[in-house]
């Protein structure tokens, strides 16, 4: 990342990396299984007979309901049914905003009927019984937006029937503007975008604790404003204690540009060398997946999907990486901001250095990362570090030099060490197939040798004699690339890696054989 701050220093007004939006999942782990909601029926009714589970259970949603229809009327506010999910929540929400200019507390109470993980009665009328089966389901939820004094605009989320699954959703940038706004720092801002900031020293201070604060007791003490009656919920008189996760993490760094014009200028060429540069061993390296260059860059554990795509939005292009159930992506906002943003939605694909959790005082090794709020801070060092690699990659992109100066100076005959090399020609033949090959994203970290690259190239040579000329040719290529200054040999080994002028140049021309596609005039017209 400090490559490309520094190779556009000049254009850019500051940075900031912290927490886009972040969903929390509480559940009540005893709630999770058939066994512990049939223990805690007969804790409250003395009976574990299934013929009494209905009406237990719709006791349990009345008193939610009744909770929530208390809270809404303490402020004021009634509960509004919605018809259908698929409508807007966070629309009518700004609507109601921007007509009744409300400032704090509860914002609104919207209820509809959505899919959910649940529980339901299944009937063997074989063996003549009734069992609690776990099944997904459609039940109401309720959705209850407050602008807390903390945390901004958030809502949380709770299902009316067992097991209570809760979800709140809360905004990273919006809590960062709380907290400019308390310590006197001037920020201007464009939607959820900072555009600018007074001194952004203090805001990334800001942003870098909020990873580390007190999650379960803030997040504990909002659910118990949107719905006093889950607070009751006891077991053998003692209280239900939610576990707190985080079931999905955006984290954005957002580069701001001087102006939008600046921005508008690159952003074209970033998008281009995103689409045509970027392999799938590429994605994963970003997003911090184990590369083997024996498997060219991919684990061999590795059993998932890579998939990148580019959609054309109203305000510009965004091109999003996946890998599995995570992601990374690049986009402009508000004209002036380049945000790259890695989500994690699916914690077990990454790793974090740890105890076992039975064992906490144990020796510690690298173990899968947890969704719980625990392992936050790891989870946001993950991301980090993504879009650190991503801003690295692109620093190579050169949107300024003309592609013509770029090929003549590679296309001129040299002489390094009183031996006279051929011009390159980077844009057809070997020379090409070469210059795409040693952009690999496997090549990247560990450099690359003759053995490396001469099955790639030539991967018809069979026979001993075959691939003895072409290790030949390879070496004689690799002669002539280290000659205009593309590549270089690492000290102490058989290893080559690119140059920064490799970098800036071979990916041009990869944009070069690829930018008359009809897909990519689309998207950059």
């Amino acid at each position: 990342m400090d490559e490309f701050i520094k190779k556009h220093r000049a254009m850019i007004v500051g940075q900031l990396s912290g927490f886009d939006r972040v969903r929390f999942r509480g559940t009540i782990p005893m709630l999770a299984a058939v066994q512990g909601i049939m223990a805690w029926m007969k804790d409250c009714t003395g009976s574990a007979r299934m013929t009494g589970f209905k009406s237990f259970a719709l006791d349990l949603t009345e008193r939610l309901k009744s909770s929530v229809e208390q809270v809404a009327a303490a402020a004021g506010r009634s509960v509004k049914y919605l018809a259908s999910s698929v409508l807007s929540k966070e629309d009518l929400v700004q609507e109601l905003l921007a007509r009744e200019k409300i400032s704090q507390g509860l914002v609104c109470v919207l209820s509809c009927v959505e899919p959910c993980r649940s529980f339901d009665i299944h009937r063997d009328r074989e063996r003549k019984w009734i069992d609690l089966v776990p099944a997904y389901r459609k039940c109401l939820h309720w959705y209850l937006y407050f602008i807390d004094p903390l945390l901004g605009l958030c809502h949380v989320r709770i299902q009316s029937w067992l097991p209570f699954t809760v979800h709140v959703c809360v905004n990273g940038r919006e809590w960062l503007c709380r907290e400019l706004d308390a310590a006197g720092v001037g920020f201007r801002r464009r939607d959820n975008c900072l555009v600018d900031v007074a001194d952004f020293a203090a805001a990334q201070k800001l942003l870098d604790a909020q990873p580390w604060a007190n999650w379960t007791r803030i997040l504990n003490d909002l659910l118990h404003r949107a719905c006093p009656g889950l607070s009751t919920l006891h077991f053998r008189g003692t209280p239900f204690q939610r576990y707190w996760s985080a079931d999905e993490t955006e984290w954005a760094t957002d580069i701001l540009f001087r102006s939008s014009r600046i921005l508008a200028e690159r952003y074209p060429a970033l998008i281009r060398h995103a689409m045509t540069t970027f392999s799938s061993c590429d994605v994963l390296r970003f997003l911090g997946r184990s590369r083997s260059p024996m498997t060219s860059g991919v684990h061999p554990s590795f059993q998932g999907d890579v998939v990148s795509d580019v959609k054309s939005r109203p305000e510009g292009v965004r091109i999003k990486h996946r890998a599995n159930r995570n992601s990374i992506k690049m986009y402009d906002k508000q004209g002036s901001v380049l945000r790259i943003e890695t989500t994690i939605n699916d914690a077990r694909d990454m790793k974090v250095f740890r105890a076992s959790g039975s064992d906490p005082g144990g020796p510690r090794s690298w173990r899968k990362l947890r969704k719980g709020v625990v392992d936050l801070p790891r989870r946001t060092q993950i991301s980090q570090g993504a879009n650190t690699r991503y801003l690295a990659a692109l620093a190579a992109v050169d949107a300024q030099t003309p592609l013509g100066k770029v090929a003549d100076a590679v296309s001129t005959a040299v002489t390094r060490d009183g031996h006279r090399a051929r011009g390159l020609n980077p844009l057809t033949g070997e020379d090409a197939r070469l210059a795409t090959i040693l952009l690999h994203g496997e090549f990247s970290i560990n450099g690359f040798r003759n053995a490396d690259v001469r099955p790639l190239l030539y991967p018809e040579s069979q026979t001993d004699d075959d691939r003895r000329r072409a290790s030949g040719k390879v070496t004689r290529m690799l002669r002539l690339f280290r000659a205009h200054g593309l590549i270089q040999k690492i000290p102490g080994t058989h290893r080559y890696k690119l140059t920064s002028r490799g970098r800036r140049t071979l990916p041009a021309f990869i944009v070069a054989r690829n930018a008359s596609t009809e897909k990519l005039n689309n998207l950059v017209a």
